[in-house]
């Protein structure tokens, strides 16, 4: 196939197999499905072996979220156009998702109406948010985003995954195993966050996290 007529590639990551299942019903037929993920530390690895041309990624995934996880390919240089299908109609999560560089953010119950429309929207380098939250505009929420940054703390890519799985009720032993490192640095992470934003406890931290859309659980 030339590459005039070839299918645009997509991965798709979400951590329900029915939605899975749901979604290459819906993309076959358009699209080359160039594999799927469960959770954000799969989608990192199936983006960086893959290269698609757009990722279809749920915000709420084990391990590691959507929004960091897309984050974490943007620095890596990794140039798909991300889709986030989501639950979430939150207007939160929608700037985390703009901040990081969506080009697409579609509310699950409207994907059999709008996910295609976004994808094409997204390879033509478009930006599609599913009508309902229209009403924010984009340039208002990016700089909410950036007024919050200025009042939070800079996170390392380490400390949004610790943090992530804190979120999930993890131990610190577990997320040492999952993330290789040390339940001792785990730790040090995660005293570092609470000291850096002024918390007390793991479950403030959480709270701090879930408020400010920096987790999703």
């Amino acid at each position: 196939m030339s590459a005039a007529n070839r299918k645009p590639k997509i991965i798709l990551a979400d951590d329900h197999r029915i939605i899975l299942d749901g979604l290459r019903g819906l993309l076959s037929a358009d699209f080359e499905l160039a594999g799927t993920a469960s959770n954000g530390m799969e989608l990192l690895e199936l983006a960086r072996a893959a290269r698609p041309d757009v990722i279809v990624a749920d915000v709420s995934m084990p391990l590691l979220n959507g929004i960091e996880a897309a984050r974490t390919l943007r620095e890596e240089g990794i140039s798909a156009r991300i889709v986030f299908l989501t639950m979430h109609p939150d207007v939160t999560y929608l700037s985390r998702a703009l901040e990081v560089g969506a080009a697409g953010y579609v509310l699950k119950h409207s994907a059999s109406e709008e996910l295609v429309t976004a994808i094409r929207a997204a390879l033509r380098g478009e930006r599609f948010i599913s009508p309902q939250l229209r009403h924010a505009s984009v340039n208002e929420l990016l700089d909410e985003t950036r007024r919050q940054g200025k009042h939070g703390i800079e996170l390392s890519p380490r400390q949004r995954e610790v943090l992530q799985l804190l979120a999930e009720g993890k131990s610190a032993k577990e997320i040492g195993a999952i993330l290789g490192i040390s339940a001792r640095t785990v730790e040090t992470h995660k005293y570092k966050m609470m000291d850096d934003l002024g918390l007390k406890t793991s479950a403030q931290l959480v709270q701090h996290a879930i408020r400010h859309g920096l987790v999703s659980v």
